[in-house]
C-alpha cells in the first residue's frame, strides 16, 4: 500500500516566508528552478476562515505548477499530515545566506576575451 505523500516547502518571496504544502516536488527542467505541483490547501468544511490561509490560497489561485528559485528554498520536508499554509515575516537573526553565484561549471562568467 503507497502512501500518499505531501511536501512542506518553505521559501522566501519579497522578504516574507512562505509555506505550502504539494504533492509533488522536483529539481525540474529548468536549471536552478525548484519545479513545484499540485499544491494542497485546507478544505473549508467548518465557518471559521483563516484569513492567513486565505490571502496564499489566493495568491496560487489558479496555478498548476510554479519555479521557485534554488536560493529562495529554505527547507523542503515530507511529511505525514498536511498543515495550515501561510505567509509569514521574515525575522531577521544574525545568520544570513551566503550568496552562490549560479553558472554552469568549469567557466568563468562573462564575456570571452
Amino acid at each position: 500500500m503507497a502512501s500518499s505523500h505531501i511536501f512542506k516547502v518553505q521559501f522566501v518571496n519579497q522578504g516574507k516566508i512562505y509555506e505550502i504544502y504539494a504533492r509533488k516536488v522536483s529539481h525540474g527542467d529548468l536549471f536552478g528552478f525548484i519545479e513545484v505541483e499540485q499544491l494542497v490547501f485546507g478544505e473549508r468544511s467548518t465557518v471559521v476562515v483563516d484569513p492567513a490561509e486565505e490571502k496564499i490560497k489566493s495568491e496560487f489561485a489558479g496555478v498548476n505548477r510554479t519555479y521557485l528559485p534554488l536560493h529562495s528554498i529554505l527547507r523542503i520536508d515530507e511529511v505525514r499530515k498536511q498543515g495550515v499554509s501561510k505567509i509569514s515575516a521574515y525575522e531577521g537573526g544574525n545568520v544570513a545566506q551566503f550568496p552562490i553565484p549560479v553558472f554552469p561549471a568549469g567557466g568563468e562568467p562573462g564575456p570571452k576575451r
